[in-house]
């Protein structure tokens, strides 16, 4: 640990000039279509960057600089991440689709990282949010009116705080989930945390990282050292699922093919099957994507170490039913308080899920066809 805290850390240089305090006019679609990082279909180029002022002290913070000025891309500086205002858009729906074209640069003070059960011991917050458009996603309500995608900049102080809870905790390993608040992989082509906080995790012996994306811009992090210590794991869903409600995402075919990719680098592979939805047919749906992964990845069995799964039926609260209608005023979501069971959770509050009968049968089905493709696969939890 000591020669962790003595890694010599990046020094920035010459500060960038200062940035309008006003956004100026949009730029022409032509000026992005020739940029390099336009090409791959999934990567996201936003409409606008917000800059903190403190953020333009780090290499990166001037990195993302440097790229926007590149782009053509309108620039403005802020004096809070946790506030941007200005944004155009009458109506939620407008509001939240012009967030998502927005990338607010940061920096990260609250170093204390929450618990994040069932999936890690703690959170590893790189950013915030992502360029999908989910309807049923748990940030519609947990990030509620700051929807806009956020990356830190200050990379390097949040791996020395990791490895600080790492030593407190040894000799028992420590997992972080970087992907708790947001999709990593959809801006590493902006950032290359990513990539650096997975090197990082590869020399710590007693830690580890878990991550998830729905996105397929792999390429950059499989020559990455991970040492085995990072599970890359992809959320996939039917067919049917992923078109009604997964908006501005890549399709399962190609999630499925990345995480092949990922795969043969040598990654721990992992899936989550969320959210798992009951409709007609929805049996021959899923079992349909299972043989489809099956056949993917036959020619990389046997997966070392085995693939893991995660199953999570749908859930919704009565606020994030509020937000999704009014973001998604046509959602066909199957939201009918009266066909769920009401699961009571912290403070008294709580969120619809399916009765105990079909969560059971869900889970019973589900679990059963994964273990006869994957016998050497773990099943990690069903909720």
């Amino acid at each position: 640990m000591d020669q962790l805290k003595e890694r010599p850390k990046e020094q920035p240089k010459e500060l960038p000039k200062e940035l309008p305090k006003e956004l100026p006019k949009e730029p022409p679609k032509e000026q992005l279509k020739d940029h390099p990082q336009e090409q791959p279909k999934w990567h996201y180029v936003p409409q606008r960057v917000f800059f903190e002022e403190e953020a333009l002290a780090y290499p990166l913070g001037q990195q993302i600089v440097a790229l926007c000025r590149e782009l053509g891309l309108p620039t403005r500086q802020i004096p809070s991440h946790n506030r941007v205002t200005g944004l155009p858009g009458d109506t939620p729906n407008q509001k939240y689709a012009q967030a998502k074209k927005t990338l607010v640069v940061g920096v990260k003070r609250d170093l204390r990282f929450p618990t994040c059960r069932p999936s890690a011991d703690y959170q590893f917050p790189l950013m915030t949010s992502c360029p999908g458009h989910c309807e049923y996603c748990y940030l519609q309500t947990t990030l509620g009116q700051r929807p806009y995608l956020r990356v830190y900049v200050n990379v390097e102080e949040m791996l020395d705080q990791a490895a600080k809870y790492i030593e407190k905790n040894a000799p028992e390993v420590t997992t972080f989930e970087v992907a708790s608040s947001g999709d990593p992989l959809s801006v590493e082509h902006l950032t290359g945390s990513l990539f650096k906080t997975i090197e990082f995790f590869g020399s710590q012996e007693l830690g580890r990282l878990r991550f998830v994306t729905k996105f397929t811009g792999v390429e950059p992090l499989l020559n990455a050292r991970h040492n085995g210590h990072t599970r890359f794991r992809f959320s996939l869903n039917s067919e049917r699922v992923v078109r009604d409600f997964e908006h501005r995402t890549p399709p399962v075919a190609e999630r499925i093919a990345a995480a092949a990719q990922v795969a043969r680098a040598g990654y721990p592979l992992g899936f989550i099957i969320a959210p798992i939805m009951v409709y007609p047919g929805w049996e021959e749906d899923y079992l349909r994507l299972f043989d489809q992964l099956k056949k993917e990845l036959a020619s990389i069995q046997p997966l070392s170490p085995p693939v893991t799964f995660e199953l999570i039926q749908h859930r919704f609260t009565a606020r994030a039913k509020k937000v999704i209608l009014e973001r998604f005023p046509e959602s066909r979501l199957d939201m009918d308080e009266e066909k769920r069971k009401f699961k009571y959770g912290k403070y008294g509050m709580g969120k619809y899920v399916y009765p105990d009968e079909t969560a059971k049968g869900m889970k019973d089905l589900l679990q059963t066809a994964l273990l006869e493709r994957f016998p050497d696969a773990e099943v990690e939890y069903f909720t």
